[in-house]
């Protein structure tokens, strides 16, 4: 298992990130000068509409045997994974020798942005209110059809499935937010250790190792329970090798900047593994990583005789990105823990 050096990956993302790319609201409009780009470099087409008529894009780049998938923004508020593709991309369309062997062992599909209404509105639905994560069985949406329509027709052996994660999240039994947390997700209720879990669980693995040496016990491990509608979990049952990236929560990084470059290390790593591996064995590695937790609320304000917690809600509010703090009415006082604690001693 080849893992890239941490300095080699923070020199690469310093030099690719793209920097008309920031903050949480990523509408199509942003991601539209970046899909031009690279109309010259790779395969960009327009694979399908949205369900209010925009378009969605895919980005094929490649010539190799080993076959990936990756999508973006399925839930249109979570737009980590976006940013971290787009500098990926740019990193593509360099001349390296890791670029040139992950282009000759790899043909990779990428859809940037799924669910273009959801990004434009900042929903995690679509514009029929449906959760694209939650339709792979019925595929009533638009946008879930076409994703189906991708990956039969592409047939790809690894698929990337990138997500945002709350504030909330913590590595379990730490402190430290759970920063990226990966899944291989179940394909039955057993959550029986399938040969397809092992080779998504040794992807992960090869991640992992990466990221524990830049960001050493901040990487958690998603539940694994079986939700029978969801994407990861029907496409894994499907024998489409599955991984869920979650971008979670840094140190005051509400803007999801530092946790979009961990994601980079993320895919780079997943993708350069995938590229150079010559088996998919060494997966028990995957249950070390430990699970995440719910510990936190992003601020606790804690007097003598009371403690009150406090969430950010993001909303869109006359056409303009806006935080705000909403009261948490019933909290465990004793357990929980703030990002950020204002503490009155008196």
């Amino acid at each position: 298992m080849k893992t890239l050096s941490a300095n080699l990956v923070e020199d690469i993302f310093a030099k690719n990130k793209q920097t008309n790319l920031f903050g949480k609201w990523i509408r199509l409009q942003n991601i539209q000068e970046n899909i031009e780009d690279y109309s010259t470099k790779f395969e960009v087409l327009e694979i399908g509409k949205s369900e209010e008529e925009k378009s969605i894009y895919s980005i094929k780049l490649g010539s190799g045997s080993k076959k990936i998938l990756i999508w973006t923004q399925m839930h249109g508020n979570e737009s980590t994974g976006t940013k971290a593709l787009f500098d990926l991309l740019h990193y593509f369309s360099t001349e390296n020798d890791i670029v040139a062997s992950i282009l000759k062992n790899c043909t990779i599909v990428c859809i940037p942005m799924l669910n273009p209404d959801g990004a434009e509105k900042y929903t995690r639905v679509n514009a029929k209110n449906i959760d694209l994560n939650r339709d792979a069985v019925d595929q009533k949406a638009k946008e879930s059809k076409l994703l189906r329509r991708i990956l039969e027709d592409f047939s790809p052996d690894f698929c990337f499935n990138m997500h945002d994660q709350r504030t909330i999240f913590n590595v379990e039994g730490t402190n430290n937010p759970a920063t990226v947390s990966f899944l291989a997700p179940s394909e039955e209720i057993e959550r029986k250790i399938t040969s397809g879990r092992k080779k998504t669980m040794n992807v992960i693995v090869a991640m992992n190792r990466l990221l524990q040496q830049i960001i050493p016990n901040h990487i958690g491990r998603y539940t694994d329970e079986f939700y029978p509608t969801a994407t990861g979990d029907n496409f894994q049952k499907l024998g489409y090798n599955c991984v869920l990236i979650e971008s979670g929560h840094f140190y005051e990084d509400y803007d999801r900047e530092k946790s979009r470059e961990f994601t980079f290390y993320a895919l780079l790593q997943g993708v350069y593994h995938i590229a150079t591996a010559d088996n998919f064995e060494d997966y028990k590695d995957y249950f070390t990583i430990p699970n995440n937790d719910k510990q936190f609320f992003d601020i606790i304000k804690r007097e003598k005789n009371n403690s009150t917690a406090y969430q950010y809600r993001d909303k869109i509010i006359d056409g303009e990105f806006t935080t705000k703090l909403e009261i948490v009415e019933d909290f465990d006082k004793k357990t929980k823990i703030g990002l950020n604690e204002i503490v009155f001693e008196s």
